[in-house]
């Protein structure tokens, strides 16, 4: 019996949006989006995720005053309920999606072995 596994990605896509860590996170995230400031604080706080992500990929060095920055838009974000609260729902999606990385990923490891 053949088993088209793009099918089977399409159910795992499903079966993530109907679930719960899902649906807390898109709840968040609106309610992020639908306070203009909250939106704002959040959105700079990403641009700046992305930039020092952007500078590690490239192999750049990243200065202390970046690293200062980006320490203190993340202390102002948690300090702040709603991007608090996503922050957390996206950390649940994360965990849950590396945990079906794992499960994916299993057979694989069984061919060539746990990579110590």
């Amino acid at each position: 019996m053949a088993v088209n596994l793009y099918d089977s990605a399409y159910e795992l896509e499903k079966a993530v949006r109907v679930s719960d860590e899902y649906k807390a996170l898109k709840q968040a995230y609106d309610d992020v989006n639908a306070d203009p400031s909250a939106k704002a604080m959040f959105d700079n706080f990403r641009k700046i995720q992305m930039e020092l992500q952007q500078k590690q990929m490239m192999g750049q060095d990243i200065t202390q005053e970046e690293v200062e920055q980006a320490q203190k838009t993340v202390a102002l974000v948690q300090q702040h309920a709603q991007i608090s609260k996503l922050m957390e729902a996206e950390q649940r999606m994360s965990m849950m999606i590396a945990e079906m990385n794992k499960i994916i990923m299993k057979p694989l490891e069984e061919l060539y072995g746990a990579v110590e």
